[in-house]
């Protein structure tokens, strides 16, 4: 039977929870609704889509399940496919995220741990202590005989204890909930950098195969460039007429083309260089995983996409945000938790003893448990006012992931519209090259028997150098706004499905040499591989 006393305490707790809830900002309904926690709880945001993409009559764009992992094997390139897989085990960004993941569990566990007693300490210590012969009075007052006087004595202590904030208003359980949204979110941060890592490495590779084919044209045409003016510096030493002139033009044309394949070759080893980092290597020679002269890499005239609202469950960014919007809610209970008050229960035990072999004595312990509360009703203006910080601060959070979402449709149609555009551009190039090289040919025979003069052959030498350039770079936009479009729906971050994340754990992390370590101590050092295996050339080809 339940004495008085504890009755007593009962129905003061409720009427405490009643005044209190009457007090706060949630009303005592809510609290109960709330699963005993006050402040709102989370209510996923509308977002605003389009209901169907705007080319979506053309036929080139269809509808239906969209390929998202391994979106890059839709090119049927081997050599991308290797250089991918390779971007994904070594990428020092992709480890930094994973690290993010790390550290987000970390918290969650620590945030978990409050739900069990904050407080618990051991404590002990030793003093030799000297009191006052002024203030050592009987309990009752009165000085202390003389002969009773200790002035001088040791003290020693053992003890511990231990102090329990309950968890009445939520506190600590939306706490965690704001965990677990945080730790989404840096899930989806993860996934988010594995879409921008597989599509910028795509892209940098299809950059790379684009330079080749377009020093190949180049290189080309300078074969015929140089054999026009071998015959225009030939004619000049016969002295024939107009070779004068013809001669140094034809030879202009020529170096202007050779020029221009310098700067193709720089911008293809710059090309090389972001790609060795994108895999996690410092810039060197990546021949032996990216191979010879392959061309730029072809894709298929269609695409197959969902509706748009698709993005809102696909792309880790959109994901992110609305995750970031969960914790953010769960901020303002934990911000009204301050209005109400925090109840505890505190308890000490203590050994104390004057002597050391007495300090185990059944007679040394002490100690002390009970409730307490503490109530900041002074301060409910600026409590009240921090509650509406975090109210403006999940606003924020929820026109950020409207906005996610508006700039994730925006890129999607972008991709798909220039999908569609290079395609024709790249199709009425070809024709043009297709033109230019007819009319080389005819030009060169009739030059060849004096019909035409040396103007007509430059004019139409620079027309298909330029020409053929155009073609090759719209192949490489095409192909590279295909890579746009399934980073656009955020395809790819289901790699991580296959095998496991690769960022490293403290014992796998790199040790590298002091700044100021001699040579031979560096020359000592176990020799690590620069790069992983790579699969040999023929098996990629």
């Amino acid at each position: 039977m339940l004495s008085r006393s504890f009755n007593s305490c009962l129905v003061g707790l409720l009427l405490a929870v009643v005044l209190t809830t009457s007090s706060g900002c949630t009303g005592i309904g809510s609290y109960f609704r709330n699963g005993f926690k006050v402040g709102p709880n989370y209510a996923k945001p509308a977002a605003p889509v389009s209901n169907d993409w705007i080319d979506s009559y053309n036929p080139k764009v269809q509808r239906g399940e969209m390929l998202s992992a391994d979106w890059w094997k839709v090119f049927n390139d081997k050599r991308l496919d290797a250089v991918i897989e390779i971007a994904y085990q070594q990428n020092i960004s992709i480890r930094e995220a994973g690290f993010r993941i790390a550290e987000s569990q970390a918290m969650r566990s620590a945030v978990a741990g409050n739900l069990w007693p904050q407080s618990q300490q051991l404590t002990g210590d030793y003093a030799r202590l000297q009191r006052s012969q002024q203030t050592a009075t009987f309990p009752q007052g009165g000085a202390l005989p003389p002969g009773l006087l200790v002035t001088n004595y040791d003290n020693w202590s053992l003890g511990g204890a231990i102090g329990w904030e309950l968890d009445f208003w939520g506190r600590y359980r939306r706490s965690i909930e704001a965990a677990d949204a945080n730790l989404d979110a840096s899930i989806e941060a993860y996934d988010d950098a594995l879409v921008l890592l597989i599509a910028e490495t795509a892209s940098a590779y299809i950059d790379y195969r684009t330079f080749e084919q377009r020093i190949d044209y180049a290189l080309t045409n300078i074969q015929q460039q140089k054999r026009s003016a071998d015959i225009r510096v030939a004619r000049k030493k016969a002295e024939a007429i107009n070779s004068e002139i013809d001669a140094p033009q034809s030879l202009a044309n020529l170096t202007r083309t050779e020029a221009a394949v310098h700067l193709l070759e720089l911008a293809k080893r710059q090309t090389q260089n972001r790609l060795a980092v994108l895999l996690g290597m410092p810039p060197h020679d990546l021949s032996y995983i990216l191979g010879p002269s392959r061309g730029v890499p072809k894709v298929g005239d269609t695409v197959t996409l969902d509706v748009p609202a698709s993005l809102l469950r696909r792309r880790p960014d959109v994901r992110r945000a609305e995750r970031l919007v969960a914790a953010q809610s769960e901020q303002i209970g934990i911000a009204q938790t301050d209005l109400y008050p925090t109840i505890s229960i505190n308890g000490a035990l203590t050994m104390e003893a004057s002597q050391f072999p007495n300090l185990f004595a059944p007679n040394a312990w002490q100690g002390s448990v009970g409730p307490g509360f503490r109530w900041n009703v002074l301060n409910y203006g600026r409590l009240r006012n921090l509650v509406s910080v975090q109210d403006a601060i999940l606003e924020q959070r929820i026109a950020a992931y409207q906005q996610t979402v508006l700039v994730a449709n925006e890129e999607a149609e972008n991709a798909i519209v220039s999908f569609l555009r290079y395609q024709m551009q790249r199709d009425k190039l070809e024709e043009s090259v297709g033109y230019a090289q007819e009319a080389v040919r005819v030009v060169n025979q009739k030059e060849d028997k004096g019909q035409v003069d040396y103007t007509q052959v430059f004019d139409l030498e620079t027309l298909l150098v330029q020409q053929q350039d155009e073609y090759a770079t719209s192949q490489g936009n095409v192909a590279k706004s295909m890579v746009q479009i399934y980073k656009a729906m955020g395809g790819g971050w289901e790699i991580r499905f296959r095998q496991p994340m690769p960022y490293a754990m403290p014992n796998m992390i790199e040790r590298l040499p002091p700044p100021m370590m001699e040579m031979e101590e560096m020359e000592e050092m176990e020799p690590r591989p620069a790069v992983p295996p790579v699969p040999p050339v023929d098996e990629l080809e």
